[in-house]
């Protein structure tokens, strides 16, 4: 039988201590949720490797293929979020709700966006299993956000971007964050954003790639 437990242990030993993750708060959510149960079964092999774990493949049934960041990219940004006990959280894209899982355990609530109706219902069974009760799964479309629970301290996108969130960056209280991965050709930019008096600057942290959020390609242009 699989040890989960020790391919998880070992994730956290050679993935995310190594990439300078200190938070120890973060580290023992890692330690402690089983990321294997966020996966479809027949990708549980795949739950702790160094990778994007598909959770809906794109010849589903036209639905967008969707993935589980790999450990280390979803732990650098958690942590330069610095995530207090305090904070409220929009977490984008959760999928099947690994990231809101981890997330719980740093804040005192999380609204956890998802448009596709499969995923969430899979997100909140598993939520509900763990015994979470500080987060709330919403459905809708991810491009606009949840702004009914705005403003949010911080905000955490599930996937790559190819512009910056304004839309969401409305969203974000005074002195609140916002998580991304930018898309930069075949390698992108793990970016923090920042809002300060009213407005919000930005700065790259580490180079990073990621799947791509259903709704924030790059917008179409006009050809003359």
């Amino acid at each position: 039988m699989f040890d989960f437990a020790a391919a998880r242990r070992m994730m956290v030993d050679t993935q995310v201590r190594p990439s300078d993750v200190t938070d120890l708060r973060l580290i023992a959510a890692m330690l402690d949720v089983p990321r294997e149960g966020f996966v479809p079964l027949d990708k549980q092999a795949l739950a702790y490797l160094d990778l994007d774990v598909p959770v809906v493949m794109p010849a589903a049934g036209g639905r967008p293929a969707r993935y589980l960041l790999k450990p280390m990219v979803l732990a650098k940004l958690i942590q330069a979020a610095e995530i207090a006990a305090t904070d409220r959280v929009l977490d984008v894209g959760c999928a099947t709700g690994y990231s809101a899982a981890i997330i719980s355990r740093l804040a005192e609530s999380v609204v956890a966006l998802e448009e596709d109706s499969e995923l969430a219902t899979a997100a909140a069974r598993r939520l509900a299993d763990l015994g979470t009760r500080n987060v709330t799964i919403e459905r809708r479309g991810l491009t606009a956000g949840w702004p009914s629970g705005a403003p949010y301290d911080v905000i955490v996108l599930q996937g790559a971007v190819a512009v910056p969130p304004k839309t969401l960056f409305a969203q974000l209280k005074e002195g609140g964050r916002l998580v991304c991965v930018l898309e930069e050709g075949p390698v992108g930019r793990a970016m923090l954003y920042r809002c300060r008096n009213g407005h919000v600057s930005g700065r790259a942290m580490f180079d990073a790639a990621a799947p791509e959020l259903p709704g924030f390609a790059a917008p179409a242009e006009f050809i003359f």
